[in-house]
């Protein structure tokens, strides 16, 4: 019977624990819930377009992508995103959209209590 390791992905790992403290000392059970997430086999892990932004985010809006943030579709809005990783592309159409891109690890920093965070899947 094979046991349960979780990412072997040493900066995943990481990150995980990172957001499990900052949710027990904040208080946040956002960061809790994005932890689950991450914590998904690579099978399941969350992808999402730059044209899913587009329709789900409002301008201004911060956004937690608990994956990778692709750049299929396009972008309009000035929107701050905070992923675990994002492909060039996606990098270059949130920023000349005017938006703002961040490591997760950045947004528990900078709001340790998730307040006005929206979890996109």
């Amino acid at each position: 019977m094979m046991r349960r390791t979780g990412p072997t992905n040493i900066t995943l790992r990481v990150l995980i624990r990172d957001l499990r403290k900052a949710a027990n000392q904040h208080k946040a059970p956002i960061w809790d819930y994005v932890a689950d997430i991450l914590e998904k086999p690579s099978r399941n892990r969350v992808v999402v377009n730059v044209s899913k932004l587009e329709r789900v985010a409002s301008p201004n809006e911060v956004v937690v992508v608990p994956g990778k943030l692709l750049g299929a579709g396009t972008i309009s809005k000035k929107v701050v995103v905070a992923a675990f990783s994002f492909s060039p592309k996606a990098l270059e159409k949130v920023r000349s959209a005017g938006g703002q891109v961040m490591s997760i690890k950045d947004l528990i920093n900078i709001n340790p209590s998730g307040s006005g965070v929206r979890v996109i899947v």
